[in-house]
């Protein structure tokens, strides 16, 4: 039996590595041992996207990459390494080439666009008070709060970055989509999947927070993409 590829989480806005909490034990306990979380500065699409293409590059083998939310467009710019295997998207952007996080937004506006809040400094937050019912209405309260007080804010100007180079367009991929979502409007969730041909869809009724809320699930849209990798 062959080894299991390595797995790279790569988180989106308003969250950092820890998001992946829940994923990353529901893998271990799989047997996965090669386990990456990238913790992005946030600070550009092309910044994020070396900071995760340099993770990869330190890792002898197949590897899979995983993005949540503006992660997704992360791994759609950086899965160029000949040795990344394969991409999946949870809940997550996977633009074309062109295209920014911004432009799907706007295009079609998720419930809780008008949540986001720029500070004087011109970073984008979403409001603290409004974080749970936005972002991760099927977390607890407690939960939600967490996140809502750690949340990093990127420039406003990164959700306007454009893809250049799809790697969706060339690597196998998969993709889970959060019929509750209100950070991304599940109907460009499915428009993103299906111009993509992934090898899976997965519809779940689940927040923005689906790799929290929904950790089996999303591990095993993981692992299954990681079987054909491997």
């Amino acid at each position: 039996m062959s080894e299991k590829p390595a797995i790279v989480l790569v988180h989106g806005f308003w969250g950092g590595a820890a998001h992946w909490g829940k994923v990353i034990t529901e893998l271990h306990r799989r047997g996965f041992g090669t386990l990456r979380a990238v913790e992005n500065p946030l600070t550009s699409l092309a910044d994020d996207a070396e900071r995760t293409r340099k993770m990869v590059k330190q890792i002898d083998g197949p590897v899979v990459l995983v993005g949540h939310s503006y992660g997704g467009a992360v791994i759609t710019e950086a899965g160029d390494p000949p040795n990344v295997t394969g991409l999946v998207y949870i809940a997550a952007f996977a633009p074309d080439a062109g295209e920014s996080p911004g432009r799907i937004s706007q295009e079609k506006p998720p419930a809780a666009f008008e949540n986001l809040a720029p500070d004087s400094d011109g970073y984008l937050w979403v409001k603290q008070d409004k974080f749970h019912e936005s972002f991760a209405q099927d977390l607890s309260a407690e939960e939600a709060l967490v996140m809502a007080v750690t949340q990093k804010a990127p420039p406003a100007s990164t959700f306007g970055d454009n893809v250049t180079a799809p790697a969706w367009r060339v690597k196998p991929s998969w993709y889970q989509i959060s019929t509750s979502d209100r950070m991304i409007h599940p109907d460009n969730e499915r428009l993103m999947a299906e111009r993509m041909n992934p090898r899976k869809t997965l519809e779940l009724d689940a927040s923005h927070a689906s790799l929290a809320s929904r950790p089996g699930p999303v591990t095993d849209l993981i692992e299954e993409a990681a079987g054909t990798a491997a």
